[in-house]
């Protein structure tokens, strides 16, 4: 049995992205190392990483490719919160179907998109 233990994300743009992270997810990084250009955070069961990676320039070709999705009960008022330090509305907060709660669809400052969703 496999376990998901973290995801990556490779950015020639580390200061923008770690600062868009770290008020997405309302802490400073848990680890810090930018002599390796690393930086990352403990969420819930799955620490998410930023590394500084020279072949990863400019936005996502296929931002919608991988999607990371954080649940929250208030995805409208994440949704807002969000947008306020920079998201990139991608979709507005919707019903995923007949009494299922919401998601939303956002970008951050590479283009990666990422999701608000109830929890399931």
């Amino acid at each position: 049995m496999l376990n998901l233990n973290s995801v990556m994300l490779g950015t020639q743009q580390s200061s923008a992205m770690v600062a868009f992270y770290e008020k997405l997810l309302g802490k400073p990084a848990d680890m810090v190392d930018p002599d390796n250009g690393f930086w990352g955070w403990q969420v819930g069961n799955v620490f998410l990483g930023i590394l500084n990676h020279s072949e990863m320039g400019g936005k996502a070709k296929d931002a919608g490719r991988i999607m990371l999705n954080f649940e929250t009960p208030q995805v409208k008022e994440e949704f807002e919160r969000l947008k306020t330090i920079g998201a990139t509305v991608i979709k507005e907060p919707y019903g995923m179907g007949e009494g299922e709660g919401a998601i939303a669809t956002l970008a951050d400052p590479d283009g990666n998109f990422f999701q608000l969703m109830n929890p399931m």
